[in-house]
């Protein structure tokens, strides 16, 4: 596990709300090239990369976007009104730290806060609805006015980006915003890097696509590979009060809100992961859509299932644990490998 939660700490680092993902794509790209690949950045700022293997071609995809905000208004007392980016919930970033980065290079720090938030002159703050209307950030520049701070190089349409906080534990917990879904995207860079070191033998073709633009809907909407006849998406499995899975399972999503997983990938993965011994959980998500979904509804003709380490808290302050981890890398390398 050194490679995955090195990697794993250093893809964090890199801010990539949805729209802002330019640096982290890079990263992926010469991850995969120093790897002995010949990754592909489409228009839309993916990275499409074939592993190797022959007929029956699968994708397997993550998402490299997470959630973020975006000024929309710079107030009069020179602080910012955020929008959202994807599904950031206020309430899980309040006093949390942030960057904020213009069109022109330059970032700027600050802090997510209520509008009034000294417990010592504002008594109502314990019960004050945490919304954008009643949150924002208030930047690390001397500022009263929408003035100043316009002058010092804020403008609206710049990006926030909010601290991961990554942390491994001893015992193995992994905890950071935005596992959801960088954690995924590492662990198919684990999953590349493993065929080359090991000689693993595919059984069938294996593309990687790497997407952005998910938490919005469509990062696997274009650029497919045109061979493929199937994409399992590796996402986040969810743990929760109405689902199966824990933190130290892979859990095999069987329908999300759009509908049922293919009945056949799906029962095919569950067998690869009893004949291999994988710790897995079948659930059904009542509030989840993936990167398969978005590449149906954009009419791909494609067999499709989900898969992913269980994560607790989601869009949140996330969790999971190298068990998960560890049986999502081995449902992977099971459904795809020769034994």
């Amino acid at each position: 596990m050194d490679y995955l939660k090195t990697k794993l700490h250093e893809l964090m680092a890199i801010d990539s709300p949805t729209g802002f993902t330019e640096s982290a794509t890079d990263f992926v790209m010469k991850e995969l090239e120093d790897l002995g690949y010949n990754p592909i950045k489409t228009l839309k700022g993916g990275v499409q990369c074939c592993l190797g293997g022959e007929g029956n071609p699968l994708i397997f995809s993550a998402h490299i976007d997470t959630l973020g905000g975006m000024v929309c208004e710079i107030k009069s007392n020179g602080r910012l009104k955020l929008t959202k980016l994807g599904g950031l919930q206020p309430n899980n970033i309040e006093t949390e730290n942030c960057r904020i980065y213009n069109r022109f290079g330059k970032v700027f720090t600050g802090c997510f806060q209520m509008n009034d938030p000294s417990v010592h002159v504002n008594n109502d703050y314990g019960t004050q609805a945490r919304n954008f209307d009643n949150m924002e950030v208030v930047p690390d520049i001397v500022t009263s006015s929408r003035k100043e701070t316009e002058t010092m190089g804020i403008s609206v349409g710049d990006i926030v980006c909010f601290d991961p906080r990554t942390v491994i534990t001893e015992s193995g917990y992994i905890k950071s915003r935005f596992l959801d879904d960088k954690l995924s995207v590492v662990i198919l860079l684990q999953f590349a890097k493993m065929l080359k070191e090991e000689n693993l033998k595919l059984k069938r073709k294996v593309y990687i696509y790497v997407t952005n633009y998910e938490e919005v809907g469509h990062g696997c909407s274009s650029a497919l590979p045109e061979d493929a006849v199937e994409i399992v998406c590796v996402d986040m499995g969810c743990v929760g009060s109405q689902v199966q899975c824990t933190e130290h399972q892979v859990s095999i999503c069987a329908k999300d809100s759009s509908g049922p997983s293919d009945y056949g990938v799906t029962t095919a993965l569950i067998k690869a992961a009893l004949e291999a011994g994988v710790d897995y959980a079948v659930d059904v998500y009542p509030y989840y859509g993936s990167d398969a979904d978005a590449a149906l509804h954009a009419g791909a003709n494609l067999r499709h299932s989900l898969i992913g380490s269980g994560v607790y808290a989601s869009h949140g302050y996330e969790r999971t644990h190298l068990d998960g981890v560890r049986n999502t890398l081995s449902l992977i390398k099971a459904y795809t490998t020769e034994k």
